[in-house]
């Protein structure tokens, strides 16, 4: 550790101790998706002491954004997600290794992202068709790959929960994703999702959890119909996410000694 660090970590050190948070350093995690979710689990990690992230997004930032993603504000519309982001956990911790990828993940650019080299895989993604291939192609890595179901009409926190992928009920995300997924290579090993059985109606339109619906984006990339989403929900999600990173790792050091 740094010692510009020591003042900044001296809460968290006082919790793990210095051979943890030692560790903590050593561990690299690529998140894909920096929106609601991913944004507030990106933060979350290196305020507990993570150096080595890896930011995965496509977009920008646009102004129903700002409503409930951690880098979006009225000042950071139309820039890049993840190059807003790196700034920010920047300026948290000036000594982070903060890798911001500008890109789409698919089957077409999965092999950029190199994914055996992480600890940790985080899915905060919205595409059904990409978020099915990274759950493939993630669980046969020796990485921890955690997924984030859906966190769109959800108001109760009290609802949010975690589960092993097949175990998770009342999501119609997870259900829609279960029922594909059975249809090509199943997951090569269990995972833990991030999901709430709540479901609210939207006021105006529909509830939908397609994301291979006949709206595309200026990316070329079709999108989910608009469903509505609250910042503690997302928020939530993504330190829950966060958590069971740090948990994780904790637990190894436990292990350890």
């Amino acid at each position: 550790m740094h010692n510009s660090e020591k003042g900044i970590f001296q809460r968290t050190t006082l919790l793990f101790g210095e051979d943890k948070m030692q560790l903590l350093a050593q561990k690299k995690v690529i998140v894909f998706g920096v929106g609601g979710v991913g944004s507030w689990c990106a933060e979350s990690l290196v305020r507990s002491g993570i150096v080595h992230l890896t930011l995965v997004d496509f977009d920008k930032v646009c102004e129903s954004n700002v409503n409930r993603q951690l880098h979006a504000t009225t000042k950071t519309i139309g820039q890049f997600k993840v190059e807003v982001l790196k700034s920010r956990l920047l300026e948290i911790n000036p000594n982070a290794l903060i890798t911001a990828i500008q890109q789409v993940y698919n089957a077409d650019t999965h092999d950029y992202f190199n994914m055996e080299s992480y600890d940790f895989i985080v899915d905060a993604i919205d595409s059904l068709v990409s978020k099915m291939h990274l759950i493939r192609m993630a669980t046969k890595t020796d990485a921890i790959f955690i997924s984030s179901m859906g966190a769109a009409l959800k108001l109760d926190p009290s609802k949010i929960k975690v589960a092993e992928f097949w175990k998770v009920r009342g999501c119609p995300l997870a259900y829609i994703i279960r029922k594909r997924i059975r249809k090509g290579d199943l997951p090569a090993k269990p995972f833990l999702c991030i999901y709430s059985e709540e479901l609210l109606e939207n006021k105006g339109q529909p509830f939908s959890v397609e994301s291979d619906l006949p709206t595309v984006d200026e990316y070329g990339i079709r999108k989910a119909v608009t469903n509505g989403t609250v910042a503690h929900i997302t928020a939530i999600f993504g330190f829950t996410i966060a958590g069971l990173i740090i948990q994780a790792v904790y637990n190894e050091t436990n292990q350890q000694e």
